[in-house]
């Protein structure tokens, strides 16, 4: 079974870009097939790359963190099986943008898959130092493991996070 999944925070040049790459690590390691992208709820950097902060924690971390900011739209409800919402605002962003129940049951905030974790959301290191790029990584690592073994554990299109 193949996946289609967008991971959705602010700005699409910290968190959703990295979540992206733990994604895209984690289906490989559990040999699921999964076309992945991400997006932003603003537009503030469309066009741009991610975060070089972004990007040094994801390689000291072995993920390749890359792409090119852009802008969620309704059209990714049609493209995408699951969309990953990184904290509450960028959730009830993408709720005002769903256009039906169907679309709604999409959406997921993604820690919600780090079964280790209590939180709900990952926080957006955007202006911080190192350090919070780094646990923006290990986060979403961690979660994208969860994620993944729900997937496989689940077999279903749209799986309930882990509690």
């Amino acid at each position: 079974m193949s996946y289609r999944i967008l991971a959705v925070c602010a700005g699409n040049i910290c968190r959703s870009p990295a979540a992206e790459a733990a994604i895209r690590r984690a289906a490989e390691e559990f040999g699921i097939e999964v076309e992945v992208d991400s997006a932003g709820t603003g537009a503030w950097h469309i066009g741009q790359p991610p975060h070089p902060e972004s990007i040094a924690a994801g390689a000291r971390a072995g993920l390749e963190v890359e792409g090119r900011a852009r802008k969620v739209h309704t059209a990714d409800f049609d493209r995408f099986d699951i969309i990953l919402a990184m904290d509450r605002s960028n959730m009830r962003d993408l709720e005002h943008l769903a256009r039906s129940l169907e679309d709604q049951a999409k959406l997921r905030l993604f820690r919600t898959y780090d079964p280790f974790s209590e939180e709900e959301e990952v926080p957006d290191p955007y202006g911080g130092p190192q350090e919070g790029y780094d646990e923006t990584v290990r986060i979403v690592t961690a979660a994208a493991r969860g994620m993944m073994d729900s997937l496989t554990s689940s077999g279903v299109e749209n799986p309930v996070p882990v509690d």
